[in-house]
């Protein structure tokens, strides 16, 4: 009997496309609940959440079996690309009103050094309780904003694996976090809770 526990997740998915299910079986039941959880957070709605629970599964598998895994990359990127694009097509209309958003073709190269400089000084919050309030407004961003607010602060992702998880380049994942901070302050100021963050 094989000992999948041992077994890297990119392991395991060669095995699966090599035609062993238990690879498949141990990779689900090491990742379904990380994923589920990311997906309920961005969508919001325990219903969708299933359905791009399942539909991600479904892509992912007959991804395998279609030889269009590559294994230079994490699993676990690949993995939450799929996820990403699945919930980007669930969402594709979905506009929220008095949120900035980004414009198209926004890109942070354009602001100059002591900007960026400040807005990385921003991504930093300082304490649990922080972490909470946050959280609470984060249910009111935007699809895009909402993802990578909880990549960098929920899952620790670096924004260039961010921005490989995606599809997107830095500027735009550093973009939509600049743009999440600033909604996330003006909804601070209109309930009056108080945010620190490390300057």
């Amino acid at each position: 009997m094989k000992n999948y526990k041992s077994m890297t997740d990119e392991t395991l998915a060669l095995q699966y496309v090599g035609g062993d299910n238990g690879a498949f079986d141990e990779l689900l039941t090491r990742n379904q609940k990380k994923l589920y959880d990311y997906i309920l957070f961005v969508v919001h709605d325990p219903e969708l959440a299933n359905d791009v629970f399942q539909e991600t599964f479904v892509k992912v598998i007959t991804n395998l079996q279609e030889g269009k895994y590559n294994v230079i990359g994490k699993f676990s990127f690949w993995l939450y690309r799929i996820a990403h694009n699945v919930i980007m097509d669930a969402f594709r209309l979905q506009k929220s009103e008095h949120i900035i958003e980004a414009t198209p073709g926004n890109d942070l190269s354009k602001l100059k050094s002591e900007a960026v400089m400040d807005i990385n000084r921003e991504n930093e919050f300082v304490n649990a309780q922080v972490l909470h309030d946050v959280r609470h407004m984060m249910d009111q961003l935007p699809t895009p904003q909402r993802e990578v607010v909880y990549m960098r602060f929920y899952q620790e992702l670096s924004f260039k694996e961010i921005a490989e998880v995606t599809g997107v380049s830095i500027n735009t994942s550093l973009g939509r976090m600049r743009y999440a901070l600033i909604n996330l302050r003006r909804m601070a100021k209109q309930h009056e809770i108080q945010l620190c963050l490390e300057l």
